[in-house]
């Protein structure tokens, strides 16, 4: 008996792959087909998968070709697979041509011929059209992001917006876009949505532009830096039905959101601290270092620190004062933040002139998590207890700068949006609407006590 093996993600199932699952049970007499979980998927950089796994499966099952499923979840699975079930033929379509040819020291690899004129990318775009967005802002986090969108699928990077013609049209032409304007109403009428990476001052205003021209809005941070502002932004983008976002990269990367999961889940007890610390040592010519209004280290590294604390111990905190360490112009090189909440408390520190470890640790009543610098490209955290013996490890990978897990969180908001799901914004759990609000609270209180 001829054995033969194949994987995929298999999401929003067509013709293509039937016709791969067709000819490779024509390889041989017993087909094994190999189907990747979401987690593997987004450690793999693979951000637009739509379907659930029990879909996908019923969905390979269906065709009748499949005499066995395995479920694929980590990395040199397929070499262990081929080797536990005596496979003969391994087999993938041709778009992976070489990719795999390390497998021919366990058995044949037949790289089959894929069906043309049909995809997952092009299934995505019938149930919902391909997400145009335009970069608002030509510096150094918006040089990132056309890049990075080109790895979140339904998304499409087109235009870019500076009010300063000389900036706007060699980013343009650098990352080969379709269009650059200083105009801003001219730019909104050629886009979807807008990724908005200008200075901090700035976001409130060309947000709600955006908002008021029915354009889906993913904002870097800090969005604004007054509670009434972030209220008011997102009671227009629900008024106008789009999707509005802050974009903290952090708060969508994989790890994070586990460590997340892991502190909620009740293994360290009772949450009682948060400490939180993000530096860098910064260069004396950037804004950050002489914008006198928004500049130093809190506003530029604050929101990092400030969603950890917000999402592990909540909004409702009962008093927050802050310390700050001043450069000669008055603006903080270093601030510490201290939260008192009912029963627990919470640090965090951040620096532009000062450099200090980068760690996040939550303590708890049976343990802590640790997780170390850089913490918020989170790759791996570990849970200690009591006994210094017992150590559980966590590891998961960051991808890139990780701004692709905002666009595709953003990307999949909008989709639900387009598709009828009413209030998307108010649906993103990774940084709820009363989440960023609260950011922007703490943002206000801050600049106040440093501009008295």
């Amino acid at each position: 008996m001829t054995k033969v093996i194949t994987y995929g993600t298999f999401d929003l199932f067509h013709e293509g792959h039937y016709n791969l699952l067709k000819h490779a049970k024509e390889l041989g007499d017993y087909l094994i087909v190999g189907i990747t979980t979401e987690q593997y998927d987004l450690t793999r950089g693979k951000l637009n998968v739509v379907d659930s796994l029990i879909t996908r499966i019923d969905n390979v099952r269906a065709t009748g070709f499949v005499d066995e499923i395995v479920i694929e979840d980590h990395t040199g699975q397929k070499v262990e697979d081929i080797q536990k079930y005596g496979v003969d033929i391994f087999t993938v379509g041709s778009d992976w041509v070489g990719t795999f040819d390390y497998l021919e020291q366990y058995c044949k690899v037949v790289y089959l011929p894929r069906t043309k004129n049909v995809s997952s990318t092009m299934k995505r775009t019938d149930r919902s059209p391909v997400l145009n967005i335009g970069i608002a802002g030509t510096g150094r986090v918006a040089e990132r992001f056309p890049n990075e969108i080109k790895l979140v699928s339904g998304a499409n990077a087109v235009g870019v917006f500076n009010p300063h013609y000389d900036h706007a049209k060699p980013f343009m032409e650098k990352h080969e876009l379709a269009f650059w304007t200083n105009d801003y109403d001219e730019f909104l009428d050629k886009i979807d949505a807008v990724y908005i990476a200008t200075p901090h001052e700035t976001h409130y205003d060309y947000a709600k532009k955006a908002i008021l021209a029915g354009k889906h809005v993913l904002c870097e941070k800090p969005m604004v830096f007054k509670k009434v502002e972030a209220e008011e932004l997102f009671k227009l983008a629900k008024d106008n039905n789009v999707v509005l976002m802050e974009a903290i990269k952090t708060a969508y990367c994989p790890g994070f959101k586990q460590l997340i999961s892991v502190a909620r889940s009740g293994v360290i007890g009772d949450i009682c601290d948060v400490e939180a610390s993000f530096s860098r040592i910064t260069a004396p010519d950037k804004r950050e270092m002489n914008d006198l209004k928004y500049g130093g280290a809190f506003t530029e590294f604050g929101s990092y620190c400030l969603m950890a604390v917000i999402k592990l111990l909540g909004k409702d905190y009962k008093d927050v004062r802050f310390e700050s360490v001043k450069m000669d112009n008055g603006l903080d090189a270093y601030t510490k933040a201290h939260f008192t909440y009912e029963n627990a408390l919470a640090t965090t520190k951040n620096g532009v002139a000062v450099k200090t470890e980068g760690g996040l640790i939550v303590a708890g009543t049976k343990g802590y998590i640790l997780a170390p610098s850089p913490w918020w490209l989170t790759t791996n955290f570990q849970v200690r207890y009591e006994d210094p013996n017992k150590i559980d490890d966590y590891t998961s990978k960051f991808l890139g700068s990780g701004i692709r897990y905002e666009i595709a969180e953003f990307t999949r908001a909008v989709g639900n949006l387009r598709n009828g799901e009413p209030n998307a914004s108010a649906n993103i759990y990774m940084l709820t609407r009363g989440e960023s609000i609260a950011l922007a609270g703490i943002y206000e209180k801050f600049l106040s006590q440093r501009n008295n």
